[in-house]
C-alpha cells in the first residue's frame, strides 16, 4: 500500500482531553478512548489524529511538550498506546499522533540544561539565544509568529519563542547570519543537527509502537527566517531529507502538515494539505464569526449560512491553487478542529448541517471529522480561558473543546467526576445531543454521518481519486464527481434552482424535487444522483 492509503482515508480528530474519561479525574484519557472505539469504527473511520498526548505542563494544551517519548500521565502510558494502537488495527483504523516539531515546553530537560549553562553548550544549543535583543525581527504580531523572551536565568540574555513564552523555539539554524549576530546557527551547525537527528528518533519511536505516522503542528516554522518565504524553503528541505529516511526505514508512515505544504520546487515532502479552519479557504465557507474573529483575515459572510450571502471564490481559488502542479494532491478538509469552532456554531443550527456535510464528504477532499460533530455538538462560548485557550483576545478555542456528549446520564457520559472538576463544562443544554439519543434515530445527524461515510466508501466517484468539475458555484453549489454523480447542496434558507439536461437519479437528497428541466432544492436541501449515461 505505501502511503496511497491517506488518499482514501476517513478521519477522526480526537482532542483527548475531552473525548471520554475512564479513571473519573474529569480529563479524558486513553482508556476512554478504546473503550469507545466500536463509536468510532460504527462511523467508517479508518485514521484517528490525536492532539498531543507526550508528557506536557499543559501551558498550551499539550503542543508545550516535555518529553517526547512518554505519554502524558493524565492520559494514561505508552503501553495504552500501544494497546489503542492494536485494537484499533484490528478495526481497521490506523492512528496519527501530532507532533510538536519547532518547540518545546520550558520544563523539557533540554531546555532546562541549556537555561541553567554559562553559555552556549559545547555540543550546540538545541535552542536560540542571544545575549542583546537583534536589530532585525518579524514585522507581523499574531499567535505563532517568533519572538524574543528574556532569560529568566541563570544564562543571560534572551531566548526565541515560538507561540507562548512557555514555548522556546528549537534551533534548526537561520537564513541570514551576519557577522555581528554570531548566535545564528547555520543550518548545518552541530545544534541543529541534534534536533534533526532528535526528530527521527522521535518519529521512529513511535513508529516502531504502531502509529501510522504524524500530523506536523508548525511544521514550516523550523529554519528561522525573518522574512519568512527562504525559510520555509530551507525548513522544506530539511522535512524533503526526512521524507527521504522514512521512504527507506518506513515507506508506509504519512506526514500531514499544519496548512499547505510551500511550493519550493521538487518534490513535496508530506503527503498531504491541510485547509485549516483558521485560514480563508476553509473560513470563507463557515466561519460565521460567533466564535469570535480571526486574525488571519478579513472577515466575510460564510457560503454555509441561512442568509446566503456568501461565495465559494476563495475556497475554490485555494483548491486549484493547491492542486496547480498536483492534480493529485490529497487536501485534508475538517468539519472543524480544536483550533477555533465548530460546525454547529451560533445561529448554524441542526438542521442546517446536512448540506454541509454532504459537501464535506462528497468534494474530494480528505474528510476528517472532528469528536462531536458527528451528533451536532455545539460551540460553546463564555467559557474560561484554559490550558491556554485564549490565544487571541479575538476569540477562545474552549468552546469547541467541551466533553463528548455520549447519553444523558450525568456529565452526558463524559466522566463520573464531580462536574465542578471537568476539564471543561458540559453543555447545559437540556436538549444537547447525545450519541445515545441519537443511536436509533433513523434521522439523527449520528446515522446521517453513517449514511454518508458509507455511500462515499461505496461509490468511488465520491472519493478523493475522481476529478470534481463544478457547474454551479453559487446557490445552489453544484458539482460533477467523476463525470457519473452530480452532487448539489443549498446552504441558504432560501430556495434555489439548478437546470439539468436530463432528470439524475436520487441516491441520497433531502428537500429537493426532481423535473425534467431543473432541480428544485428548498432551504438547506441537499442531493446525491447518477447521472445518465
Amino acid at each position: 500500500m505505501g502511503r496511497e492509503w491517506l488518499a482514501d482515508a476517513v478521519m477522526y480528530e480526537i482532542y483527548p482531553q475531552s473525548f471520554a474519561d475512564s479513571d473519573g479525574d474529569g480529563v479524558g484519557d486513553l482508556r476512554g478512548v478504546i473503550e469507545r472505539l466500536d463509536h468510532i469504527a460504527s462511523l467508517g473511520i479508518d485514521v484517528i489524529w490525536f492532539n498531543p498526548c507526550f508528557a506536557s505542563p499543559f501551558v498550551d494544551a499539550g503542543y508545550d511538550v516535555s518529553d517526547y517519548l512518554t505519554i502524558a500521565p493524565r492520559y494514561g502510558t505508552n503501553e495504552d498506546m500501544a494497546e489503542l494502537v492494536a485494537k484499533a488495527r484490528e478495526r481497521g483504523i490506523r492512528v496519527l499522533l501530532d507532533l510538536v516539531a519547532g518547540h518545546t515546553s520550558i520544563e523539557h530537560p533540554w531546555f532546562q540544561r541549556e537555561l541553567a549553562a554559562d553559555g552556549p553548550d559545547p555540543g550546540g544549543d538545541r535552542y536560540i539565544w542571544c545575549e542583546q535583543l537583534p536589530q532585525r525581527s518579524w514585522t507581523r504580531d499574531m499567535p505563532g509568529t517568533p519572538a524574543w523572551v528574556r532569560s529568566p536565568g541563570p544564562r543571560k540574555g534572551y531566548y526565541l519563542k515560538n507561540f507562548y513564552d512557555e514555548q522556546p523555539a528549537l534551533n534548526f539554524g537561520w537564513v541570514a547570519r551576519p557577522q555581528n549576530e554570531p548566535w545564528r546557527d547555520a543550518i548545518d551547525a552541530p545544534g541543529p543537527r541534534r534536533n534533526r537527528q532528535a526528530l527521527r528518533d522521535i518519529i521512529a519511536h513511535w513508529l516502531d509502537l504502531g502509529v501510522a505516522g504524524f500530523r506536523v503542528d508548525m511544521a514550516f516554522s523550523l529554519v528561522k527566517d525573518e522574512e519568512l518565504t527562504q525559510g520555509y524553503a530551507e525548513t522544506v528541505a530539511l522535512w524533503r531529507e526526512l521524507r527521504e529516511w522514512l521512504e527507506q526505514a518506513y515507506p508506509d508512515a504519512v506526514l500531514i502538515p499544519e496548512g499547505a505544504e510551500p511550493r519550493t520546487g521538487g518534490p513535496l515532502a508530506f503527503d498531504a494539505d491541510f485547509f485549516l479552519v483558521i485560514h480563508d479557504a476553509h473560513a470563507s465557507l463557515f466561519n460565521n464569526h460567533y466564535a469570535g474573529r480571526l486574525p488571519f483575515q478579513a472577515p466575510r459572510e460564510p457560503f454555509f449560512d441561512a442568509e446566503g450571502r456568501g461565495s465559494t471564490k476563495p475556497f475554490l481559488d485555494a483548491w486549484a491553487g493547491a492542486r496547480d502542479g498536483h492534480p493529485d494532491r490529497p487536501i485534508i478538509l475538517a468539519t472543524a478542529d480544536h483550533d477555533f469552532d465548530r460546525l454547529c456554531c451560533g445561529p448554524r443550527t441542526a438542521e442546517q448541517l446536512g448540506a454541509a456535510l454532504v459537501f464535506l464528504f462528497t468534494w474530494g477532499s480528505v474528510p476528517c471529522l472532528y469528536y462531536g460533530d458527528e451528533i451536532g455538538m455545539r460551540y460553546l462560548p463564555g467559557l474560561p480561558d484554559v490550558e491556554g485557550s485564549i490565544c487571541n483576545p479575538g476569540y477562545n478555542r474552549a468552546g469547541c473543546r467541551t466533553p463528548m456528549q455520549w447519553d444523558d446520564g450525568p456529565n452526558a457520559g463524559f466522566s463520573t467526576a464531580d462536574a465542578a472538576k471537568l476539564y471543561l463544562p458540559i453543555d447545559p443544554d437540556p436538549e444537547r445531543p447525545t450519541v445515545a439519543a441519537q443511536e436509533n434515530d433513523p434521522s439523527s445527524t449520528l446515522n446521517f454521518v453513517r449514511r454518508l461515510i458509507a455511500l462515499r466508501r461505496a461509490t468511488p466517484a465520491l472519493g478523493t481519486r475522481a476529478p470534481t468539475r463544478v457547474v454551479s458555484e453559487g446557490y445552489p453549489l453544484a458539482y460533477v464527481r467523476g463525470d457519473s454523480h452530480l452532487v448539489v447542496v443549498n446552504p441558504r434558507r432560501e430556495p434555489a434552482t439548478l437546470p439539468v439536461q436530463a432528470p439524475p437519479t436520487q441516491m441520497l437528497a433531502e428537500g429537493v424535487d426532481v423535473t425534467p428541466t431543473e432541480l428544485r432544492l428548498a432551504g438547506f436541501g441537499y442531493g446525491i444522483f447518477t447521472l445518465p449515461a
